[in-house]
């Protein structure tokens, strides 16, 4: 008898003589591993019944048509056009940025071959992080392999390097910067979200003494809402906190040399550390913190998301330069989709279409229900070749699901008008929510 058994039949000693089949059945049942099959896949149907399961559209992006593609549909290819990418200028597609990466490809080969300290510090990657760090007008920057980990090991990082520090974070902070709060250990205050009051309250409370450090974003992707920047400098300064700020969304998108919303506002220089991505504006992959010199050489020496892992490929590093250094030069991509962005935003107003105001290029059409943002967004694909991936729960709260429409440079005027008859026909057909006209 196992000891699992005899626990059993000390339990119940009379059902092992009167009922020896079902005392059988609870040693079986007492004996067996558990069905991590059956674990998981009542994990999967707990979203499909919160309507926030994942559906992935297969898309195969042609190098020259872009925003077009193809859409690789159950019943076959069809021709779309993408309304939701974060390939916001189109860079990915940019000849000079396919002549680097194809060049160093041939040059170099495809892979980086290790650790950036076994073989992996390839010389594009060197030319990238002062390329990124001339960008931002810092002493150095150090890249990683996605934004999501530079955040995560940035924050985490560099929070637990400086002794009891305290982490002042913003509400609406992407799920990246509230990982890398959590892994450090730390003692946080979440201030509401672009709140400068409540955050001098609580920077008030803590005290000059204390270490502490705010982070927040300069754009939050899924309202468009800009972070007042400057008076987030202001309460650093007057309380004795560094600051942290998340780039991502505004890189190469804003400024005279597409370093972000902080060069836009002229006050980069009172920021102490700035993240940015490669994947987003300049079309690449991989993502980045720019600092002092001492900051650069703590994450690079300390964060656990750089020391171990493999760096980007140079023809990756290469590409990314080639994007950075043409947004330095030129404004042409940020002036025509700022255009197209203000466009549309004016059509949907004559139109009545919800949107959430902001000053952004991020368009945020609200629908305000998880199943029927699904619909129009299945609708507006099968019915339109238009592709608008829906934005549900946890991404945004519950009540405020909506279509995130990004116009890029590339959009033309026929593509515009497809879509904006395509969403009036949608709200038509769903009997959506309309608010008077602008």
């Amino acid at each position: 008898m196992t000891a699992q058994s005899a626990t059993v039949h000390n339990l119940h000693p009379d059902l092992a003589v009167e009922e020896p089949e079902r005392f059988c059945d609870i040693v079986r049942q007492q004996l067996s591993p558990p069905d991590y099959e059956t674990l998981l896949q009542g994990a999967l149907d707990r979203l499909h019944a919160e309507r926030r399961y994942r559906v992935f559209a297969d898309i195969e992006r042609q190098a020259g048509r872009f925003p077009h593609a193809i859409w690789h549909a159950p019943d076959g290819k069809r021709d779309i056009v993408l309304w939701c990418s974060n390939d916001y200028l189109g860079m990915s597609q940019h000849p000079q940025v396919l002549r680097a990466m194809v060049e160093t490809t041939s040059r170099m080969g495809t892979g980086a071959g290790g650790t950036r300290n076994i073989a992996g510090t390839n010389h594009p990657l060197v030319e990238l992080e002062a390329d990124l760090a001339d960008l931002h007008g810092k002493q150095a920057a150090l890249v990683f392999t996605s934004g999501y980990v530079s955040n995560q090991a940035g924050i985490s990082t560099l929070a637990k390097l400086i002794p009891d520090c305290l982490i002042f974070s913003d509400a609406l902070n992407h799920n990246s910067m509230i990982e890398g709060v959590h892994q450090s250990n730390c003692e946080k205050r979440i201030f509401r979200h672009n709140d400068v009051a409540h955050l001098e309250e609580l920077l008030n409370a803590a005290g000059r003494r204390r270490p502490k450090l705010i982070v927040f974003e300069s754009l939050y992707s899924m309202d468009g809402d800009v972070a007042p920047i400057a008076e987030i400098c202001d309460l650093a300064e007057r309380y004795g906190a560094m600051t942290y700020c998340d780039e991502v969304h505004a890189v190469g998108m804003y400024g005279p040399r597409g370093g972000g919303i902080s060069e836009q506002l002229g006050v980069a220089h009172r920021i102490d550390v700035i993240e940015g991505t490669l994947a987003k504006a300049f079309g690449c992959l991989g993502g980045y913190v720019a600092a002092s010199a001492t900051v650069i050489d703590a994450l690079r020496s300390y964060a656990p998301g750089f020391i171990f892992t493999t760096a980007l490929p140079p023809p990756v590093c290469a590409a990314a330069s080639a994007a950075i250094r043409h947004l330095k030069a030129s404004n042409a991509e940020r002036l025509r989709h700022q255009d197209r962005a203000m466009l549309l935003k004016r059509r949907l107003d004559a139109m009545g279409l919800p949107q959430i105001r902001n000053p952004s290029h991020i368009v945020p059409v609200l629908i305000g229900d998880a199943e029927t943002c699904k619909a129009v967004s299945d609708f507006l694909l099968n019915s339109h070749g238009i592709y608008i991936q829906p934005i549900n729960y946890p991404t945004v709260s519950r009540g405020t699901e909506r279509l995130r429409i990004t116009p890029t440079p590339l959009h033309s005027d026929a593509d515009l008008d497809k879509l904006c008859n395509a969403l009036f026909e949608a709200w038509e057909r769903f009997g959506l929510r309309r608010t008077p006209p602008v």
